[in-house]
């Protein structure tokens, strides 16, 4: 691929993150795509029998998203992309007023594996959705971002804390509570503002799932702009580039092979345990519910299985600089170098030789690099939804993702090609021969 697709991939996936700065807000901008090329909203209640061409489901920070491609049987074998919507972040509580010694502060909770120096002494925003009163007592939703500097969590002067930089591990009770004014704490003030931003009266908010973000915009770094910085890269990265593929399978010249699949769950950065995470049915009943609408049995469900085959896309470690040791001496991948296909023995990730050969031939078809990555043995890798979702469909999957630096950081690094070498991967897999 000749640089200029790449820049305007990477163009358009600065947009999408932001614009998403919460797992609703995800959802909201891959939906408001894939409605732009044809595709239709289906909801639990509505009666699905006979939807074909371009579908998709949403619920919270969930997505799944398929195209049935036209004239397609029952049994026609899913291709699947799974990724996720959440980043490590802090998140709001339900009683958030508060404050000491003068100033007001906001309470928050950890989300996810934080490192959290990389949010202190940042200009920090609200987003996430309000739960209103609704029409005959079901309540609404809407969603609330706030791209002001509204919050900060001030980092102690290196005069009162000599051992700063010495590693010393942060109280993660006291220094996280950002401040956003002065004076004592008044109950509500966070509610009404938040209920302003978005129009609503706060007396109709009956709770919330709010987070902090970064106000940062996203950007490009470097001599010759080839990387990208911003926050959310884990991993809006995935979710931009398998919402491209999908939209360009559904679209393009060829008609797809297969039945191909976004899914797009929530909660993977604290082990996917909830209703719109990997570990529950939702994928499952969905894609089953998908064959009997088209008038398919049972049998025509296990075909479509057994024939299925998905790409778990989670962001990956580029080698480290700085910190070459903690990986292993073989298996250093560099930004723009291609995704990565990470495998793991013991299962972490759910990469075997079968899902490496059809990945990689597909690169090879897409023109697109890869790199392989094992984590170092001293130090046990991460996971992604990969094992979950070949543990739940017992289909065959490949784990991969766009190497990148600062993981977790209130703002990741990864290279300006590889977003679109993914793109271009996962469209070839989801289109097939």
């Amino acid at each position: 691929m000749t640089p200029a697709p790449h820049r305007s991939h990477t163009d358009d996936l600065l947009s999408f993150i932001a614009a998403s700065p919460s797992p609703y807000h995800v959802v909201a901008s891959a939906a408001q795509r894939l409605e732009k090329a044809g595709f239709r909203e289906l909801r639990g209640t509505d009666d699905w029998t006979g939807a074909t061409g371009g579908l998709f489901v949403s619920r919270a920070g969930a997505l799944i998203a398929w195209y049935v491609p036209e004239g397609a049987p029952a049994h026609t074998p899913f291709r699947i992309v799974g990724t996720h919507t959440d980043s490590p972040n802090l998140r709001i509580k339900p009683a958030p007023d508060t404050g000491t010694s003068g100033w007001r502060q906001i309470g928050v909770e950890i989300y996810g594996g934080v490192p959290l120096n990389t949010w202190l002494d940042r200009d920090l925003g609200i987003s996430g959705r309000l739960a209103l009163r609704g029409p005959g007592g079901v309540p609404r939703s809407r969603l609330v971002q706030i791209d002001e500097p509204l919050l900060r969590v001030p980092q102690l002067a290196i005069h009162l804390d000599r051992s700063v930089n010495e590693g010393v591990a942060l109280d993660r009770q006291r220094h996280i509570a950002p401040i956003w004014a002065l004076g004592d704490p008044q109950e509500g003030e966070l509610l009404r503002r938040v209920a302003a931003a978005a129009g609503e009266d706060p007396a109709d908010v009956l709770a919330w799932d709010l987070s902090l973000h970064d106000i940062q915009p996203p950007g490009y770094l470097g001599v010759d702009r080839e990387f990208v910085v911003a926050s959310r890269l884990d991993n809006q990265v995935s979710v931009h580039a398998g919402v491209t593929a999908l939209v360009d399978a559904a679209t393009g010249p060829t008609q797809p092979a297969f039945v191909p699949v976004l899914a797009a769950f929530d909660h993977e950065e604290v082990g996917s345990g909830s209703e719109t995470g990997a570990q529950s049915p939702l994928l499952e009943r969905i894609l089953s519910r998908s064959v009997s609408a088209r008038g398919g049995s049972e049998e025509d469900w296990s075909r479509a299985l057994a024939g299925a085959f998905c790409v778990s896309a989670d962001m990956a470690h580029a080698v480290h600089p700085n910190y070459s040791e903690r990986h292993d001496p073989d298996h250093r991948p560099l930004p723009n170098g291609g995704p990565t296909v990470k495998v793991n023995v013991n299962q972490r990730y759910a990469t075997d030789s079968t899902g490496i050969a059809v990945f990689t031939a597909a690169a090879e078809r897409a023109g697109a690099p890869w790199q392989p990555f094992v984590s170092n043995n001293a130090m046990p890798c991460g996971t992604s939804i990969g094992p979950l979702t070949a543990a739940r469909l017992g289909v065959t999957t490949v784990d991969v993702g766009v190497p990148g630096l600062s993981m977790h950081s209130a703002r990741e690094l990864c290279g300006v090609r590889d977003p679109g070498y993914l793109a271009a991967i996962l469209t070839t897999i989801m289109v097939g021969d």
